[in-house]
């Protein structure tokens, strides 16, 4: 893969792990998880309900991802057992097998946007284009995880699963499924018991009506650009948000910055953009502009399913290298 040279010193610096800023983040995200929780129990019933279950459900529905995943990567904290805490967490809020997809994400890494080898492509070629919206719903992902976790409690891994989680680690997947699956049945017996969703708005639903956010967020990450390339200037797309969006994605708007250097932590990408940002395409200043600019190549590939967006670099950057991509630049959107 493509890597903008970066000094060693300034490096090992970036790289450099501690417990402060992500003590800080979790913090704040678990106070405002419990007072929105409070809020909504206290106005279950009533109009007034409404904004508390906004901010609930993407502090449960889509914070808990970008937590689920620096967490999994074991930067954000410096102390080990603290990111694995908050990562098994985090997966349960978004119905994720914590075994299983900390495997399927290091394959994420290793084979970015590399049709065929990684599992995580939000949009395919030619894209489905109300899979896409739906997604914002929640329902696909809600559809795909719940019935995978009881089918992983049951002890069945499927083909795929076993290929790229070790056999040393097969069992732990069905474990953690089985504890994920006990208490999402404890939630609703307790439903039951009261006859009333609050249980069940509280745990588990947020996955739907929460996950809007990351989706928002998620979806700019590689869409409209190319696959079946080792250079992340060409398959990643940074983007400048607002702060709360920033805190609730955990800085991963700044993604060619992460796929190139997975090591950094989150609070320390922004000195890494400021540090490489002469290599890389110009980020897009928001994310209006982001799907502006990567709407009329969604219609296009509809058509073409070889067109891509090609990310122009500035002067200062080292040129896009023919031995890094085998896809036909002739296909890009210039």
């Amino acid at each position: 893969w493509y890597h903008t040279d970066v000094p060693r010193k300034e490096m090992k610096a970036l790289m450099q792990r501690s417990d402060g800023p992500a003590i800080r983040d979790t913090i704040i995200w678990i106070a405002a998880i419990l007072g929105s929780a409070a809020g909504i129990v206290w106005f279950w019933g009533t109009w007034w309900v409404a904004p508390f279950l906004i901010v609930y459900g993407v502090l449960y529905g889509s914070s808990s991802d970008s937590r689920w995943h620096e967490c999994g990567h074991g930067t954000a904290f410096r102390t080990r057992w603290m990111n694995d805490v908050v990562y098994h967490i985090a997966s349960f809020m978004l119905m994720r097998n914590p075994v299983q997809w900390r495997w399927s994400h290091a394959r994420h890494h290793t084979d970015t946007i590399i049709v065929g080898r990684d599992a995580e492509i939000a949009v395919m070629r030619p894209p489905d284009l109300i899979k896409a919206a739906l997604a914002f719903t929640g329902i696909l992902d809600f559809r795909y995880s719940l019935p995978t976790l009881l089918r992983q409690a049951l002890g069945r891994l499927s083909d795929d699963e076993k290929s790229y989680i070790p056999e040393m680690d097969q069992h732990k997947a069905v474990v953690a499924a089985r504890w994920h699956m006990v208490v999402y049945v404890a939630t609703i017996a307790v439903a039951i018991a009261l006859r009333s969703w609050l249980p069940l708005v509280l745990i588990g639903v947020p996955r739907l009506y929460g996950t809007w956010h990351m989706v928002l967020t998620g979806l700019l990450q590689h869409i409209g650009l190319a696959d079946n390339v080792t250079d992340h200037r060409l398959n990643t797309r940074t983007v400048y948000m607002n702060p709360v969006s920033r805190f609730i994605y955990w800085n991963m708007n700044y993604h060619v910055e992460h796929h190139m250097f997975p090591m950094v932590p989150y609070h320390a990408l922004p000195k890494l953009h400021q540090l490489i940002k002469h290599d890389l395409p110009k980020p897009n200043p928001s994310m209006w502009h982001a799907y502006r600019e990567v709407w009329p190549v969604l219609l296009r590939q509809l058509r073409y399913e070889d067109h891509y967006l090609k990310r122009e670099l500035p002067p200062t950057a080292r040129p896009y290298r023919g031995e890094f991509h085998t896809v036909d630049m002739s296909r890009a959107a210039e």
